[in-house]
């Protein structure tokens, strides 16, 4: 079996947006890892946050589907309504079952699948939201050995999810978003 590559795995909902529109366009074709991006977002089956996306970099872009086998240099966006966990052999898994923290797909959801496998191979970034949604994902990250950040609080546009994370579990660093994007890119 080929070694998985290692994982950024990037949850947001309110305020989230923007900070990807300016992280992807930094993002160079031979970026290695995979990255997955999980944002709070309507129930509906529309493909248009992939595609606004996929705009924004030259990394192929695409919504997650069942069995997608997690590849270095590509970014899976997770569906709306579905839970989107990771499987031992990198393959993923859509997931129906109740939503968290109001979400569906949830970010602890796929922040703690992500942690089992991947362990000190993953890096989770927590962007800006109105729930707690992401905490005890990022608390498994941790456990597990894996690198935790959050958007500073101070520049999201709604600062209640980086600043509950930030006060309840271990968080590695807080970066303001020239920050992020320059961590994101090092990640090389």
């Amino acid at each position: 079996m080929t070694a998985l590559p290692k994982l950024l795995v990037i949850g947001g909902s309110a305020g989230s947006l923007d900070v990807l529109l300016q992280l992807l366009p930094e993002l160079e074709p031979q970026w290695p890892l995979a990255m997955i991006i999980v944002l709070h977002r309507k129930n509906d089956n529309d493909t248009l946050l992939t595609e606004l996306l996929s705009v924004k970099t030259v990394l192929p872009v695409k919504d997650a589907e069942e069995k997608d086998i997690l590849m270095p240099g590509c970014i899976y966006v997770a569906p709306s309504d579905y839970h989107l966990l990771i499987e031992p052999d990198g393959s993923l898994t859509l997931d129906a079952s109740e939503k968290v923290h109001y979400s569906r797909p949830s970010i602890d959801v796929t922040f703690m699948s992500a942690a089992e496998v991947f362990a000190e191979r993953l890096y989770c970034i927590l962007l800006s939201g109105a729930n707690m949604d992401g905490s005890e994902g990022l608390q498994a990250v941790h456990d597990l050995g894996g690198f935790t950040a959050v958007q500073d609080p101070a520049n999201a546009e709604v600062a209640f999810m980086p600043r509950y994370a930030m006060n309840n579990v271990p968080v590695d660093k807080v970066l303001n978003i020239r920050e992020l994007v320059a961590f994101v890119k090092d990640l090389c």
